[in-house]
């Protein structure tokens, strides 16, 4: 049976205003308004646009090469060819595991329900759904959505298979959106700020995370003999071009802050920086960005407003 607490807040992609409810037929959902059916795979709703052209895009690279991406696509076979849930290198598990602690010191106390754009290996879950916060795992690729689910199996935890350009919620669904390690990926991603807000409750925060200042760099595609953006990073932020994204009248406050001293990485500081909590790896990595200026990574939040 699909989680009831998530069917609740969906919304139809298709006429983008009717409900979402259980059909007479298994494994199926559907539009109480325009009637569009939705396949659902062992509890977790498919919610993408079928529509191919509509899936194809350009980056700024692509009108470069004139060349279109199906990003749906892209993202997931990526996630069959790659296991997000696979161990990584001791140094990039130490930045990985650094990266989710700062999201976790800014995420707001009071939140009770929390969506994961781009749920990759599930930390969202495993972290808030043992404190009994509701956690929606939201990935394009299902492959990510069913893992999620397989490895954090608890009653306030679901999953959806959605695309944040044609999201399938209802607004102000969620207290809390993090997107982590996701912007840099997307091709526009003003109307990803923009959509993610619309969904938010009054009151609740968007949490992003991304590369600060990020050289893009590019490799010759061996199929196509075309320059490729290494691990498919097609923009590079910093505070302005982040803070800038969105900022309307529903936005209370923007707030960002830079954390990862690259010289503390390079130097492979983490063999011994890993047995020190939070907040003193967090002070020292503010003395070392004091002394030399490098930061690997940036978080911004946006405050929606209470009405």
């Amino acid at each position: 049976m699909i989680n009831q607490n998530l069917l609740a807040i969906l919304k139809c992609i298709n006429c983008e205003d009717g409900n979402i409810d259980i059909s007479g037929k298994r494994d199926e959902l559907i539009c109480t308004s325009c009637k569009q059916s939705y396949f659902v795979h062992n509890q977790i709703p498919l919610l993408l646009q079928n529509n191919k052209e509509y899936n194809l895009v350009e980056s700024e690279i692509h009108k470069k090469q004139g060349t279109k991406f199906n990003y749906i696509d892209h993202y997931q076979k990526d996630a069959i060819n790659f296991d997000y849930f696979e161990e990584r290198d001791r140094g990039t598990e130490h930045g990985e595991r650094r990266v989710r602690e700062y999201i976790l010191s800014q995420v707001p106390h009071k939140s009770k329900k929390i969506l994961d754009v781009g749920c990759g290996k599930a930390w969202v879950a495993k972290m808030f759904c043992p404190k009994n916060i509701e956690v929606v795992s939201m990935d394009i690729a299902l492959t990510n959505v069913v893992k999620a689910l397989e490895k954090y199996p608890f009653d306030n935890h679901s999953g959806v298979v959605a695309d944040v350009f044609s999201l399938p919620f209802k607004e102000n669904s969620f207290d809390c959106i993090i997107a982590s390690e996701i912007i840099e990926h997307v091709i526009n991603p003003d109307i990803f700020v923009k959509n993610l807000m619309h969904i938010l409750k009054p009151g609740g925060e968007l949490i992003v995370t991304t590369p600060y200042k990020e050289k893009l760099q590019y490799s010759l595609c061996i199929h196509c003999n075309k320059a490729t953006p290494r691990h498919a990073h097609i923009h590079s932020f910093d505070e302005n071009i982040l803070t800038n994204l969105y900022n309307d009248d529903k936005v209370k406050s923007v707030e960002y802050k830079t954390f990862g001293n690259k010289a503390l990485i390079h130097l492979r500081t983490h063999i011994f920086l890993k047995f020190l909590n939070f907040k003193i790896w967090n002070a020292i990595d503010k003395i070392a960005n004091w002394i030399y200026k490098a930061p690997s990574t940036i978080l911004v939040k946006w405050k929606k407003i209470i009405n």
